[in-house]
């Protein structure tokens, strides 16, 4: 006869088949139900919101891929935005159609906090969308140009909306993404992705390539963290302080771009005044500006969430 061997406080326990279905409620095992179709998801405002986002999205994609491919880094930008934005409501809203996500939030993580941090990224890059299409592509003539920034500006709106509903919410929870932490995470990596795309004026510059690997090293660390600390369960059963690796990375980060502040500036401007002629769209003195405050944005960010981490561990309680 076939039998389970489980580890009960730390003593084996020998289990037949019988007792195992005898006694399946005592053990605390569950009985898992099949997938069922709400309608719900689609009919509730918070179901429009997601069709519109997905509508608004699709629309602002295909009319911008149509006018035109100038494959600028803000263009791709933008465009990858609009392909991924949509595809996150999309997968929300069937994931909450068929109620999986209560099987989620038993297993793995807690939806609430991460559809509203999702909602927050999603307002932060259409915004940004928004206004590099109005600084880069937005002209007298362009209609094109104006069509798609008031689309973007539709679906900042629309995830916006989401955002302030979702917060508003007393009954949704908000344990770490949609928290002071999480969300400081969420910028840091908003802030990081805006300056990648920006670089520019950096050949034949070793001090800027240096700031180059500044800016790329810590991006994929905070992403680690927000998606290490958004699985719950997975969280729980690292043989390691999540916080403290999150302070040692954020040392690391915090010097990177320390280096980052002073070499940037330094080796971009020295010798080079801004040009009497420097419009906004297209000057690189003017992308050279702007990877720099983006630079010192983000150098707060990090010795902001540095200090609440480690008040976090020092055993202080840190705001939610």
């Amino acid at each position: 006869m076939s039998c389970l061997f489980i580890f009960l406080k730390k003593q084996l326990v020998f289990i037949t088949p019988s007792d195992l279905l005898k006694s399946h409620s005592t053990l605390g095992i569950v009985k898992m139900e099949k997938p069922k179709f709400s309608l719900s998801a689609l009919t509730s405002t918070r179901g429009a919101l997601h069709i519109a986002q997905v509508v608004m999205c699709v629309v602002t994609f295909a009319v911008s891929y149509v006018w035109g491919h100038p494959f600028h880094t803000y263009w791709i930008y933008c465009m990858v935005v609009w392909g991924l934005c949509p595809i996150i409501s999309l997968i929300i809203t069937v994931v909450e159609m068929f109620l999986i996500h209560k099987l989620i939030l038993v297993f793995c993580m807690d939806w609430d906090d991460f559809t509203t941090g999702m909602a927050m990224m999603a307002s932060l890059c259409t915004f940004s969308c928004t206004v590099m299409f109005a600084n880069f592509y937005i002209c007298r003539k362009c209609i094109w140009g104006w069509m798609v920034t008031i689309l973007s500006v539709v679906c900042c709106a629309l995830y916006c909306v989401e955002t302030f509903r979702d917060k508003c919410d007393a009954t949704r929870s908000a344990t770490y993404v949609a928290a002071l932490p999480g969300f400081i995470k969420i910028l840091e990596a908003f802030v990081a992705c805006i300056i990648l795309i920006s670089l520019i004026g950096y050949v034949g510059k070793p001090a800027l390539l240096w700031c180059i690997v500044a800016y790329a090293v810590p991006l994929p660390l905070t992403l680690l963290t927000i998606i290490t600390n958004i699985l719950t369960k997975i969280k729980k059963c690292l043989p390691f302080s999540i916080d403290r690796f999150t302070m040692i990375f954020l040392v690391i980060s915090v010097l990177l771009y320390i280096s980052a502040a002073i070499l940037w500036p330094t080796y971009s401007f020295r010798g080079n005044p801004r040009p009497k002629d420097c419009p906004g769209n297209n000057c690189i003195w003017s992308i050279q500006f702007v990877v720099t405050i983006m630079t010192y944005i983000n150098l707060g960010l990090y010795i902001a969430d540095l200090v609440l981490t480690c008040l976090g561990i020092c055993g202080f309680k840190r705001s939610q």
